[in-house]
């Protein structure tokens, strides 16, 4: 079923004011991220034109109506709302002319207005649509913000992935979901991480129960949502599995079509699991501000061997 926001609740976001209060917004749903502002439409040219977009008027398309003859004004103003168009929002506290009003009571399409400028409001207001109606899907594990980077912890049931992430609550990071997490594609890039609302905040700890991070911890101690930067798989040790102990090479797993780094970290009695993870974390940043230390100890490596080879090379040369 495609991802649908409700009217009301673009509303209640945006603090739009409703100079339609007669026309029903409780049954109307949005389903495309991008808006419209329907200069050309205005103008007469109807090809290609997306009704089922959000339609918002600001101030050039405001001045170039007040220009129309009171007739071509009607008869554009009737073709636009006539096309089942969701609402119509005008920007700048612009008032609607005599006859956008009637129009919109015609063929019951909602009036709004917002204060805020034409451009500023789009833009916050595509954000606002492409993250609830980005495509979605439900991961079993846990997003903690490590440093500033959304760490994803997965795992089989009761590997220790609550556990973890608690220790890692207790060292000042901030719980964003435990068990199951909601991710969200807001773009190719960004992944937006979350906790289903009947479990956020809570924690699982076997022979404990549940517990409430917010409560025990404070608020400073979770946080709504996050992007997910880093994925850390932990696994049972294998002593017969060669693991990577140099990090030259980068792994991947892929979320909603979109690559994350991915470590495989093995679990045995006596590995701390939170340095190692907040070292995983700090080692991802700095790998995103330029600097490798993996690939920093390979050059050393290769630069000793040169250097070596260089002076065999001068003793057989003498």
């Amino acid at each position: 079923m495609m991802n649908a926001v409700l009217l009301t609740d673009i509303i209640d976001k945006m603090k739009l004011t409703n100079l339609s209060p007669d026309t029903s917004v409780d049954d109307i749903k949005i389903g495309q991220t991008d808006v419209n502002r329907p200069a050309l439409q205005l103008a007469g040219f109807f090809n290609y034109f997306d009704a089922e977009r959000v339609q918002i008027i600001g101030k050039v398309e405001y001045t170039y109506i007040q220009t129309l003859e009171r007739e071509r004004k009607v008869e554009v103003l009737e073709k636009l709302f006539s096309s089942k168009i969701p609402c119509l929002i005008l920007s700048r506290e612009l008032e609607p002319v005599q006859e956008i009003i009637d129009a919109a009571n015609k063929y019951k399409v909602p009036l709004l207005q917002t204060n805020k400028a034409t451009s500023y409001f789009m833009s916050e207001l595509i954000r606002f649509l492409k993250v609830e109606l980005a495509p979605r899907i439900s991961i079993h594990g846990g997003l903690v913000d490590v440093f500033g980077e959304g760490v994803l912890i997965m795992g089989e049931s009761g590997i220790g992935k609550s556990e973890a992430a608690l220790e890692l609550i207790k060292r000042g990071h901030r719980l964003v979901a435990d068990d199951v997490v909601e991710i969200a594609k807001v773009s190719d890039e960004t992944l937006l991480g979350t906790s289903p609302d009947i479990i956020r905040y809570l924690i699982e700890l076997r022979g404990i129960g549940i517990i409430d991070c917010k409560t025990l911890f404070g608020v400073e101690s979770v946080k709504e949502r996050h992007s997910i930067d880093l994925v850390i798989k932990l696994e049972d040790w294998d002593s017969k599995k060669e693991y990577d102990r140099l990090g030259l090479e980068q792994e991947f797993t892929e979320i909603l079509g979109n690559k994350v780094v991915c470590h495989t970290i093995p679990i045995r009695p006596g590995r701390n699991l939170s340095i190692i993870v907040e070292s995983a974390a700090i080692n991802h940043r700095q790998k995103a501000m330029g600097y490798n230390a993996a690939q920093e100890l390979n050059d050393r490596v290769m630069g000793n061997l040169k250097q070596k080879a260089l002076e065999k090379e001068q003793k057989l040369a003498e």
